[in-house]
């Protein structure tokens, strides 16, 4: 066999890997679509149709404009997914800004103790939740904070700020400390460098690390789940699991919610796919 046989060969086993993952990854989206349009019957027929004769999408209308047919969880659609924005955003901004003049911190000025606490700060990501709720818990009610967003956004700012502080600590590694300098021997104070110079050369990873940091405050069930009861601070999280059990089994509408619940942390990753892969790429590399 030939190397030009043997490069067509790597090519075709690689692209075929990639359709294939893709098509894994996308396939169970696909059908929570292909869910959301149809109606309960089309589902529970037998043999299962793969798509319905008849799509509608009055299940989004039902869940957006409270049409005919909504259900008390339905109602609260709108309620839930406004949580969701106010807790998802408030943490996302309160982490990467600490995160980044943090992880600054422990890469650009020498104490004692930097090393350790820089290889520490991660452990609270490896704690199970179920390990912290039951304190947690008694934490929030003490503070009579209880069915609040305040206390979602103190709990999950306390595990997703040490995740960012330890990607942001890879991205300013990548920044060469002779530009700093540099920039201070023209005339800038510490901090003026830190955000004329060394902040918009990160940029990319800072991007990269806001998007992470939303996704995961805006998916997080298990604290939420806890924590909230009523329309308050419900997320949208909490929302969609309740149409299968509080409020009886809903297969189409648990669907359709899906499918909006997963269409801003989507957009948002499509939008600033480039400065994810920037800030991937930036981060892996010290400069």
């Amino acid at each position: 066999m030939t190397a030009a046989s043997n490069k067509n060969l790597i090519s075709f086993l690689l692209y075929f890997a990639v359709g294939l993952l893709v098509v894994v990854i996308l396939t169970p989206y696909l059908w929570l679509f292909i869910s959301s349009i149809s109606t309960k019957r089309d589902l529970t027929t037998i043999p299962l149709r793969w798509f319905p004769p008849e799509p509608t999408f009055e299940n989004y209308s039902r869940l957006l404009l409270g049409g005919t047919g909504a259900t008390d969880a339905a109602s609260q659609f709108g309620r839930c997914a406004l949580n969701s924005l106010i807790v998802a955003s408030m943490v996302t901004l309160i982490s990467v800004f600490f995160g980044s003049l943090s992880a600054y911190c422990l890469t650009r000025i020498n104490f004692k103790g930097r090393s350790m606490l820089s290889f520490t700060i991660i452990i609270p990501q490896l704690l199970p939740p179920v390990a912290l709720i039951i304190p947690l818990y008694l934490i929030v009610r003490k503070l009579g904070l209880l069915d609040t967003r305040f206390a979602l956004i103190m709990t999950y700012t306390s595990f997703i700020l040490p995740l960012v502080i330890w990607l942001m600590i890879g991205h300013f590694r990548s920044i060469p400390p002779d530009i700093e300098e540099a920039a201070r021997i023209d005339g800038c104070s510490r901090i003026g460098a830190l955000f004329r110079v060394v902040l918009p050369l990160v940029a990319p990873g800072i991007a990269a690390t806001f998007i992470f940091a939303f996704i995961i405050a805006w998916n997080e069930f298990f604290y939420a789940l806890i924590f909230s009861s009523t329309q308050s601070s419900k997320t949208l999280s909490v929302l969609v699991e309740e149409f299968s059990s509080k409020f009886g089994e809903d297969y189409v509408l648990m669907s359709t919610a899906g499918v909006l619940a997963s269409l801003p942390p989507v957009a948002l990753a499509l939008v600033f796919q480039r400065y994810i892969v920037q800030g991937l790429t930036a981060g892996s590399v010290k400069g």
